[in-house]
């Protein structure tokens, strides 16, 4: 059965032998497949145009909605999965073998295995591999690393562009959101008030919010090091190792230097295991240059490793999965479009003034820490745009406007292991003529990025 297809109801006594299917709910596909064109209009052409790039640390651009918009569409797909559970313990077993494989097959593609196009090899150093995170060590157009038994030096990275979709995150959350619904849904099939039957559900997702909120004010975040490896030859495999101090000593800093979501990373993962060139140095404050170079003036959190899809944040991306169980749970108990309209906008406004509230009286709207107001208002955001992808597709039936998003979100996982993980890239830089660098995908990338 299609992820997105409602379950066979029972046959009737009158009718014993005739089953008839729900249909096939296409704006589901068309807003998944709108995450992948997102997610690769962001990546290629960010570079391009930095305005839809990633926010270097509080504030919300195109780039901060694609990841929550797939936890989103994962949780409403997920509720009508496991609309009828009859075995919950073998349903259990089942969604944690494919977390599994979702959680692997990220690692693959995006654990630095594909080099990008500065390095025609391939292979990760297993020292050095970022285990949870969107882009560890990843075949990208922008920026490669360059491993190999002698050195770790890290490439030029040409576009601070942090994010493609993770299988880590999303194996994260679909195996949350799934245990949610498989053990903690209560009620009778035809009972529709979806507050009342999933009431467990938004039980859980609250106290997800507050473990986040406990150890993100609550842990004291005292002064860290970290190092740094310089190479000292361009003849000789040698390098330099330099220790930095960040002065901290405090409780509930939402910066980037001193924040309880870095030092639960650094010391559960390692600070090797981390993003080596997040999305902050981007701030007015590290006076990064256009060759992506930091002064030696600049903080010392401006050179230190930080990762933006950590443990701490992975808290309230689950938290956005099972919001989408509810909207899922309205698309399964709700037959007409009316009502399931309204309560789609009815949950959309009403998480959204409640993370607009958040963030007017002081937790900001942050995706490197995925907080309390950004998780909420991207998830209000996925809904009115689910909402509006509804209307005129189910509704209206216009599908002749989204049929190429219908399209990707039919064959988004191929999508994303060929394009969007650059196998595709890959392939075709293997055609050269003279010398490996002289390749279509290194003309593209000399004309446009680095300009």
């Amino acid at each position: 059965m299609a992820e997105n297809e409602e379950p066979l109801l029972p046959p009737s006594e009158e009718q014993p032998q005739t089953i008839r299917k729900s249909p096939r709910v296409a704006s589901l596909d068309v807003f998944r497949g709108l995450c992948v064109f997102l997610m690769m209009l962001v990546d290629y052409g960010g570079s391009i145009f930095p305005v839809i790039a990633h926010s270097p640390w509080n504030g919300l651009h195109l780039a901060d909605f694609v990841m929550p918009f797939f936890l989103f569409i994962a949780g409403v797909s997920l509720a009508l999965v496991y609309k009828r559970v009859s075995n919950r313990v073998e349903a259990t077993w089942k969604a944690a073998l494919r977390a599994v494989k979702l959680f692997f097959l990220g690692v693959l593609l995006q654990g630095g295995y594909f080099h990008g196009i500065n390095s025609l090899t391939y292979g990760v150093d297993i020292e050095r591999i970022r285990w949870l995170g969107i882009l560890q060590c990843p075949p990208n157009l922008y920026f490669s690393f360059y491993l190999n038994k002698h050195s770790r030096n890290l490439h030029k990275l040409w576009l601070l562009n942090l994010f493609l979709l993770s299988f880590k995150r999303i194996s994260i959350g679909y195996l949350i959101a799934a245990l949610c619904e498989i053990w903690l849904t209560y009620g009778t099939q035809r009972e529709v008030i979806v507050v009342k039957k999933y009431y467990w559900h938004w039980g859980l997702a609250l106290l997800l919010s507050a473990i986040y909120m406990g150890l993100l004010h609550g842990l004291y975040v005292p002064d860290w090091q970290f190092s740094k490896t310089y190479p000292t030859s361009s003849l000789v495999s040698t390098n330099d190792t330099l220790m930095y101090t960040v002065k901290c000593s405090v409780r509930g800093d939402l910066g980037p230097a001193c924040n309880s979501a870095g030092m639960i990373d650094r010391y559960v993962l390692g600070p090797d295991h981390l993003y080596q060139k997040p999305v902050y140095r981007n701030l007015k404050e590290c006076n990064m240059s256009a060759s992506g170079q930091i002064p030696e003036g600049s903080p010392s959190w401006c050179l230190a490793p930080f990762d933006p899809e950590g443990i701490l944040s992975s808290i309230t991306a689950a938290a956005t999965c099972v919001i989408g169980l509810q909207y899922g749970h309205i698309l399964g108990r709700l037959q007409d479009h009316k009502g399931r309209m309204e309560n789609w906008s009815l949950l959309s406004v009403s998480l959204l003034v409640l993370g607009a509230f958040l963030a007017l009286i002081g937790i900001p709207v942050n995706k490197s820490l995925y907080t309390l107001s950004y998780m909420l208002i991207t998830s209000a955001s996925s809904g009115l745009t689910y909402c509006a992808l509804y209307l005129l597709v189910d509704v209206y039936g216009y599908r002749r406007l989204t049929y190429f998003l219908e399209w990707m979100g039919l064959h988004s996982l191929s999508i994303f292991v060929l394009v969007s993980s650059n196998l595709v890239v890959i392939a075709i830089q293997g055609f050269y003529w003279a010398a490996p660098q002289n390749n279509i995908i290194h003309w593209i990338v000399s004309c446009f990025v680095h300009q």
